[in-house]
């Protein structure tokens, strides 16, 4: 029986958040949460932004990116300096210690798939390959 389209999205899905899921298992030495090293991933991504932004990149609230932010500053992962133009806003950018939280959290996710891979003959590398591509192109379209 040939897999249609909704049935193979419903695996690609499971399939997927499993994956997803695992990656994120692994984490830098500041075990932060996901949504501490998304803020920490934007800022190294885009550069220094006000939280509001930071908010809007995450889909949340401006209230809870406060407090993510907050929490971050706290452990010395970023830093808050004064809004050039408005003095009623700051600006959040990484410090050397969130950029390397950043690094080692890639490091170590890079390094678990690659090991993963590793167990795989060039075939199922090679289709592997073919389906970064083709989930990029779903992903970008």
């Amino acid at each position: 029986m040939p897999t249609t389209a909704l049935t193979l999205a419903a695996e690609l899905r499971v399939s997927l958040g499993r994956a997803t899921r695992r990656l994120k298992a692994e984490r830098g030495d500041a075990g932060l949460s996901d949504p501490q090293f998304n803020v920490l991933a934007i800022l190294h991504r885009d550069g220094p932004m006000s939280p509001g932004q930071l908010a809007d990149a995450e889909r949340i609230q401006p209230p809870a990116m406060t407090r993510t932010v907050s929490c971050l500053a706290d452990r010395g992962l970023v830093r808050k300096d004064e809004h050039p133009t408005d003095g009623r806003q700051v600006v959040v950018s990484l410090t050397p210690e969130g950029e390397a939280e950043v690094h080692e959290t890639r490091r170590r996710r890079d390094a678990w798939l690659a090991a993963r891979l590793d167990e795989l003959d060039d075939d199922e590398r090679r289709t592997l390959r073919d389906a970064a591509e083709l989930l990029r192109r779903i992903t970008t379209a």
